[in-house]
């Protein structure tokens, strides 16, 4: 008799005692540490001690023990935590894995059974997981009727019915351990960190999206690369399945990619860069999830002058539902970047939800002197930091160690007293474009581009005075 492998506690009292527990004891040695540090006359810029850090590390490690939803929100926490958690655990939490070892086919087939109804004996299902995740993992399928292989994403059972209750315990923990003050700013932020893991677990949107950006995406090229989303099959999706089309291809870190030569790099480069000038421009879907794991390169391994490689997009639970207004204050911030416009910096920021509208002199040039810096990559030619110009005057995206050096100013940002916390959907664009432009570095990537950005904004632009001309 083979032992059926369970994917997480399924008790919700049980996880809440065992996360509450593990914060309550990394929150006491934060406390021990702080007040050691007031005793021994200690900075706020030393480094907190051994105890701290080791007691944080074992609060994330009983995350990573739970599984499930609580690897997501450790995972959200080390992304945006930053802002409101105490650095010693947000850097034990950002050590959080994704991956996790996949359930034995026995323990999900009669779920999968239950999910996909009669279809089910359609397919012939791998019981062998391809890859698997904090949420769900992947199963090669074969449809009976064609022989055709597609790949299934199979949720873990229970899942929707208990992020509440893990995000209220996560609440919880944050708070008894001191860790921060319950407030409406922190309210704010845990309500839409619970509605973005909604969002990631409802695959009837995700397959939406899925469409919507196939559709989007048809035809589109940049420099030769060409973007495919798998083929979505509705006749096995359900609530808790989705069953695409199997594609193989590389990531952008496998030594396969780093062997093509400068300029096809180069192309994918500005591709990933193209898409999301695509995504924030002209179509309103902006995918706030860019880990490496959620792109394939499919490379072009015929023998002729110009290959024509693929940039396939394989993930869309993470797309941000961006409002008018949204949209245009992110596009207006971009675009005062670009002229070097402080105070229209500012006005976009403060659209954004980033800055208030009584906000100090002080705070408002840190975060347009913040926003300055991120988008270094866009600017002109001659307004580039030479050391970072190969002889063409090209922009060497891997050497400029541009998110390195803007996380430095990040901190430094945010350890001030005039900082204050950015809406979480401004958080998420700073994420998405910290992993775009990631993408760009891994793949040592030589180009400008200033001319990308300068003629999208040019026609949001013209739309924009379109639109006032018909009002």
């Amino acid at each position: 008799m083979v032992k059926k492998d369970k994917p997480f506690p399924t008790r919700a009292l049980r996880r809440s005692l065992s996360v509450s527990m593990a914060g309550l004891r990394a929150g006491g040695a934060l406390a021990v540490d702080s007040a050691m540090s007031r005793v021994l006359g200690r900075s706020e810029d030393d480094p907190q001690s051994e105890f701290a850090r080791r007691e944080a590390q074992r609060f994330a490690e009983e995350l990573g023990r739970l599984k499930g939803t609580y690897v997501k929100i450790g995972q959200m926490l080390a992304l945006f935590g930053e802002h409101f958690l105490p650095p010693v655990l947000v850097e034990a939490l950002r050590n959080l894995s994704d991956a996790t070892e996949p359930l034995h086919w026995d323990a999900l087939e009669s779920f999968v059974r239950g999910s996909l109804g009669p279809v089910f004996d359609e397919l012939e299902i791998d019981p062998e997981a391809i890859a698997a995740a904090s949420l769900a993992q992947v199963h090669l399928a074969k449809v009976r009727h064609t022989g055709e292989w597609i790949c299934i994403k199979v949720q873990y059972p229970g899942l929707a019915q208990m992020i509440d209750s893990d995000f209220d315990a996560v609440v919880k923990m944050l708070v008894l351990a001191r860790w921060v003050k319950s407030g409406r700013d922190l309210d704010d932020w845990m309500q839409s960190l619970r509605t973005h893991l909604h969002n990631e677990i409802d695959y009837r949107r995700e397959a939406r999206l899925t469409v919507a950006m196939a559709e989007r995406v048809s035809g589109h090229e940049m420099d030769g690369v060409r973007y495919h989303v798998p083929e979505l099959y509705p006749r096995f999706c359900s609530t808790e399945v989705l069953a695409m089309e199997y594609i193989e291809g590389y990531s952008v870190v496998e030594e396969e990619v780093a062997a093509l030569s400068q300029t096809r790099r180069n192309a994918l480069g500005r591709a990933m860069l193209e898409l999301f000038f695509c995504e924030l421009y002209d179509w309103g879907m902006l995918q706030t999830d860019p880990n490496f794991g959620n792109y394939l390169l499919c490379l072009d391994d015929r023998r002729r002058k110009e290959a024509h490689d693929v940039l396939a997009l394989l993930d869309f639970g993470s797309v941000l539902d961006c409002s008018d207004d949204f949209l245009y204050h992110l596009r207006h911030t971009i675009a005062a970047s670009q002229r070097g416009d402080e105070a229209a910096i500012v006005d976009g920021l403060t659209g954004l939800g980033c800055l208030q509208p009584d906000a100090s002199e002080e705070a408002r040039r840190m975060f347009s002197d913040f926003c300055l810096h991120l988008l270094e990559p866009l600017r002109a030619p001659e307004k580039l930091p030479p050391e970072y110009l190969n002889d063409q005057g090209e922009y060497c995206w891997g050497r400029s160690r541009l998110m390195k050096r803007a996380g430095k100013q990040a901190a430094a940002s945010a350890a001030s007293r005039h900082f204050t916390t950015p809406s979480r959907d401004f958080a998420l664009i700073a994420r998405k474009l910290t992993g775009v432009f990631n993408f760009i570095a891994v793949l040592d990537a030589q180009f400008n581009a200033c001319e990308m950005i300068e003629a999208h904004v040019a026609a949001w632009q013209e739309r924009e005075q379109r639109g006032k001309k018909r009002r």
